[in-house]
């Protein structure tokens, strides 16, 4: 253990010249280089920077959670305890056990894989209570629902006995945070926590996450590639790029007077509020000084559109309990009384909570689940009456891109034979040769280099395997596509260059798209018309300027009001 006497009553960490190494395949490669910053008691200070940056590679290292192949190759990492400082740099593993999620606590950015599959979300939280505070089960789990209530976990005595795949993507991270929050540590790392929350949700953890602070005077480090969460939570910005911190201040000043053209760029890769521009500006046209293009997207002609898809009363239910005959004796609706039409052409937004009934409303349109009642017509064919033979002929007009591009790709199958598995199965093209053509056409499209037709997918960023996703989705030449919320879990950068490929693929191909989203900036840049849905039904339905400008109803305005905003800033030209 490395001890010094204490320096400055305020400072809780200080990180000193970090440099962070990994070896793979038998060569060295630095992923963080000379980082340096402070934290102090009662503050935040914001990381910033795309996939790759280094930000969540310095945190494991304070956490001592790298991986076996990476290590701390110099600098040092000060933790300021009581009356000594430690050098957690340079810790032995079962000192470091008495920091790690008791004094320094995080949470993970990836709920999908961070929970036990095969133990209850409850029972995880409380091993973790237990590990530093023991007491009785019991009261354990009384502090543990208690906390399940503070971040906005719907039936929380349910979400506590239920396994981590009877549970929404933002449940997850809800319950990845309240096991990092359940010790009360004195510094709190939180990566990505906000990335695949509801806007209303994401508010209120970013609430609680200030009030713990100001009761604790815990330091928080927040990472995101959110400059909007940002700016409602950071004090001061450190922004990294390839592993260097490149620009570091007071929140307000990187964020309304960036220095750096990398910083210009994520700031500006938002989507607009004003504006709903052809294409959203990218990090990569800062950095290499093009000029931004200013035109706006045309406005789609609704008198001369002809309804692709039309819904009618439509119902779905959860069956959540039976009797010992196995008849259901409690459901839940989780779509409620929708009917819409879809334009051909048209993107069409589906907004709201999650929980909402969008994922199942979208699911339910291409027949992956089954509806209770009402009627699905596609192309004047009634979807809802036809049989599995039927249904399979008509699929590759009617495709999804899912949310997760982490589990929507099999690990073990090349990204190539990935999109080329549906042309095999629908029988497309005469021989795998011209399939093979056809993939690697796509595949440049997409903006996929054609010699990466051999790698797997953990061999991409998620930007990449979301790309993947997108080609095995178009590859039949559908003509309804559904985005499951195929952007939530991105880089901005990422994001907008994801969304400016599905519009210029929408004009491109005439594709017409249902894009569902909690974030309701996105959806506005992207859609036509927006739908909102709040608890399976439908409350509002109107032009996406329309909704976003003008809403009518308070859940609507609620929606927007929680989305989080940057400081005006000047950065919107090169």
């Amino acid at each position: 253990m490395v001890v010094r006497k204490m320096e400055k009553e305020d400072k809780l960490l200080e990180i000193k010249g970090l440099s962070v190494d990994f070896v793979v395949e038998k060569k060295t490669r630095r992923a963080v280089h000379s980082l340096s910053y402070t934290l102090h008691r009662g503050a935040t200070l914001g990381i910033v920077g795309e996939s790759g940056s280094g930000k969540s590679v310095s945190s494991l290292a304070i956490m001592g959670l790298l991986p076996n192949n990476g290590s701390i190759a110099e600098g040092e990492i000060l933790f300021y305890d009581n009356q000594q400082v430690v050098d957690l740099a340079h810790l032995p593993e079962h000192e470091m056990r008495k920091y790690r999620g008791r004094r320094i606590s995080m949470i993970f950015q990836e709920p999908m894989t961070s929970l036990n599959p095969v133990q209850r979300c409850g029972d995880q939280v409380v091993e973790m209570l237990l590990l530093h505070h023991p007491m009785g089960k019991e009261d354990a789990r009384n502090r543990v629902i208690e906390l399940f209530e503070e971040v906005m976990l719907p039936r929380p005595e349910k979400i506590f006995d239920s396994y981590p795949h009877e549970i929404s993507g933002g449940q997850k991270q809800r319950v990845m945070i309240a096991m990092a929050l359940i010790c009360e540590p004195d510094i709190l790392i939180a990566d990505e926590p906000t990335t695949a929350l509801d806007v209303t949700v994401q508010k209120t953890i970013l609430q609680l996450l200030r009030q713990l602070q100001q009761r604790r005077q815990i330091g928080i480090i927040f990472i995101s590639h959110d400059l909007g969460v940002v700016a409602q939570v950071a004090d001061e910005v450190a922004v990294m790029y390839q592993g260097h911190l490149v620009e570091q201040g007071a929140a307000i000043d990187v964020l309304t007077h960036p220095r750096e053209p990398y910083t210009q760029g994520l700031l500006a890769c938002r989507p607009p509020i004003d504006t709903r521009p052809m294409h959203l500006p990218t990090v990569t046209d800062f950095l290499e000084n093009k000029t931004i293009e200013t035109t706006e997207q045309p406005s789609f002609d609704f008198e001369q559109a002809v309804p692709l898809l039309s819904v009618r009363d439509l119902d779905v239910e959860y069956v959540l309990k039976k009797n010992i005959f196995g008849k259901p004796i409690e459901t839940l609706k989780g779509v409620d009384g929708i009917s819409f039409d879809v334009y051909r052409g048209e993107t069409f937004g589906l907004v709201g909570e999650s929980g909402c009934g969008k994922t199942t409303l979208g699911r339910t349109i291409l027949r992956l689940l089954d509806s209770a009642s009402g009627t699905i017509t596609y192309d004047g064919k009634r979807l809802d009456e036809l049989s599995s033979r039927q249904m399979r002929a008509l699929r590759p007009k009617l495709q999804i891109v899912f949310q997760d591009p982490y589990s929507s790709l099999n690990p073990r199958i090349t990204i190539g034979n990935a999109i080329l598995e549906p042309l095999q199965n629908y029988g497309m093209f005469h021989n795998d040769k011209e399939r093979k053509a056809r993939v690697l056409e796509l595949m440049e499209q997409v903006g996929l280099q054609a010699d990466w037709y051999n790698r797997y997918p953990h061999e991409f960023s998620g930007g990449q395997r979301q790309r993947v996703c997108i080609a095995r989705a178009l590859v039949l030449e559908p003509e309804l596509v559904i985005c499951d919320e195929s952007v939530s879990a991105l880089d901005v950068s990422v994001q907008a260059q994801v969304l400016n490929l599905l519009n210029d693929l929408k004009r491109q191909f005439h594709y017409t798209y249902i894009f569902i989203s909690h974030d309701l900036s996105v959806v506005r840049f992207l859609s036509d018309r927006i739908l909102v849905m709040e608890k399976g039904k439908k409350v509002e339905l109107g032009k996406a300027d329309d909704i976003y400008f003008h809403p009518q109803h308070p859940y609507t305005k609620k929606l927007i009001e929680a989305i989080p905003m940057i400081p005006t800033q000047s950065a919107t030209t090169v």
